[in-house]
Formats: structure tokens, C-alpha cells, sequence
């Protein structure tokens, strides 16, 4: 654990110095520092900031450690810092994917229990729930729409109602993708308009086909499709890895922002190892 609460301190302080921005003067924590305690939060503590807090300030990485409550406020100052936090760890997996091979999936996360729908107050409203096919059951929250590198690290992610089903979702990756990229995905996103707009910008999108449609895939290419495919499950499963059983949070956005930090470390534990 040291040794990547090191790295991902010297990461953050080092983005922040590289964009100019300053923490502001009156602040008793920096900006790098808040963001290493959310981070670390999320990939040792099941998302606990009160106990990362703690083991942070009692083993001297952080000193100067504000109370739980008062870590709260400069935490939600700062979303945008995760986001650009974020696209550096992108940048670097895309520049290690000399291949360009890619590929999407959701990742259902339910905010409670479905026995617990009609108490839930982070969420409201029937587009809320959506189906987890690969469980025959349906869920209450959101879904992450992810899109990994050959080697699993995750390069885009957006998070929508449960409702949303996998072709509405995938109009709105962004594709910022390096040419010749070939995207590889499951029989639920199956649309020849969308497969035919990425070919005119240079990515190649090969989900599989349903079995009832005319354009089939010769057998080899069939098999790398599930050979690929089988990289997002595992980075889905390392997600699972990181969430807890029940994620605390007080309003939706702060539930958005510790999902959005179990992605980000995610990508560290991939990137850098768990050490």
C-alpha cells in the first residue's frame, strides 16, 4: 500500500503542477492530497474516507489531515481535477495499446436493494431500474458504460440510468480513439447505422452478430471476438473486486463521484499493480 499511495500522490501533485492550477492559499490540505485520500480510499477501504483519513494521518502520509466532515468539502470542490486525472490515465493506456484493440461494456451498479426501491432517495423514478441479462434479475441505479484497452485498463466511461439499454449507450461514447482502431463488444450492440459511422472515421466496430442476422463473422473472427471480449469481464470483475456490499453517499452526486473513484482505481490497479 505504500508504495501506491507514493505513486499516486506524486501523480496528482505532479498533473496539477503540469496545468498550473494552485490550491488555495487559506486550504490546510492541498488539492494532490485530498485527491490521494479519495483515491487510496477507494482501492483500499471499500471507498471509506473516514478510515482512509484515519490510517493516512496516524502513518504520517499525511500530517496535516482535515476531520472527516471537513475532507468532505474540498473533495466535491474538485470533480473536475478526477476528470482530467482520469484522461491522463487514458492517454497512457492508448499509448500502450500499440494494437488498438478495444472494447465496451456496462457494468450495472445498484444503489440498493431492490426490496429497498420505494426508501431510496438518491434515485427516483422507473428509469432507474434496468435488466442485468447476464443474471436474469433487474437492478435499481446506474450503468457505467466502459470501453478497455486490449489489456484491461478503462479509456472511457460514462454512467447513465439502468433504463438505458446497451445501443442507446453506445451513440454516446466519445471514440476518441487512434486510427485504425477496431472495437470489439457483445450481440447487444448490433447496429450496422453505427458500425458504418465509425468506418468513416477510422475505428472498426465488431460486435457479435445475432444469429437471425445475414452479415456473419467467419469463425476465426468469432473466436478473437470472444477472446477480446473477455478483457472487459475481467475489468469488470475488478471493479466488483473494489466496490463494497452498500455505497454511502448522501446525495447522487456524491454517489457518481466514489463510483467514478472505484473506476479510477481500477486503472491504477491495472497500470501500476497493487502494491
Amino acid at each position: 500500500m505504500e508504495l501506491t499511495i507514493v505513486a499516486v500522490y506524486t501523480i496528482c501533485n505532479d498533473l496539477l503542477i503540469s496545468l498550473g492550477h494552485q490550491t488555495h492559499p487559506n486550504a490546510q490540505m492541498t488539492d494532490a492530497e485530498v485527491m490521494t485520500t479519495a483515491i487510496i480510499a477507494a482501492q483500499f477501504f471499500c471507498g471509506n474516507h473516514q478510515r482512509a483519513c484515519s490510517v493516512l494521518k496516524n502513518h504520517g502520509y499525511i500530517p496535516n489531515m482535515l476531520g472527516h466532515s471537513r475532507y468532505n468539502r474540498p473533495l466535491h470542490w474538485i470533480p473536475h481535477l478526477f476528470q482530467i486525472l482520469f484522461e491522463y490515465f487514458a492517454e497512457v493506456s492508448k499509448s500502450n495499446n500499440p494494437n488498438g484493440i478495444y472494447a465496451i461494456d456496462t457494468y450495472p451498479v445498484a444503489v440498493c436493494d431492490n426490496i429497498r426501491i420505494s426508501q431510496c432517495r438518491l434515485y427516483q423514478g422507473e428509469e432507474w431500474r434496468g435488466p442485468i441479462a447476464s443474471k436474469r434479475r433487474h437492478f435499481y441505479g446506474l450503468k457505467a458504460h466502459l470501453m478497455v484497452t486490449e489489456s484491461g485498463p478503462i479509456v472511457e466511461v460514462f454512467f447513465t440510468s439502468g433504463k438505458w439499454n446497451d445501443v442507446r449507450g453506445m451513440r454516446y461514447f466519445p471514440y476518441g480513439l487512434p486510427q485504425d482502431s477496431v472495437v470489439y463488444a457483445d450481440k447487444a450492440y448490433c447496429n450496422y447505422g453505427i458500425e458504418d459511422e465509425l468506418k468513416e472515421v477510422g475505428t472498426t466496430f465488431k460486435p457479435h452478430q445475432k444469429k437471425n442476422l445475414k452479415h456473419q463473422f467467419p469463425s476465426w473472427e468469432v473466436y478473437l471476438q470472444h477472446l477480446h471480449r473477455k478483457r472487459v469481464e475481467v475489468t469488470n470483475s475488478l471493479i466488483t473486486q473494489l466496490l463494497p456490499k452498500s455505497t454511502h453517499a448522501v446525495t447522487a452526486t456524491g454517489f457518481e463521484l466514489k463510483l467514478f473513484l472505484f473506476i479510477i482505481a481500477t486503472n491504477i490497479k491495472q497500470l501500476y499493480g497493487d502494491r
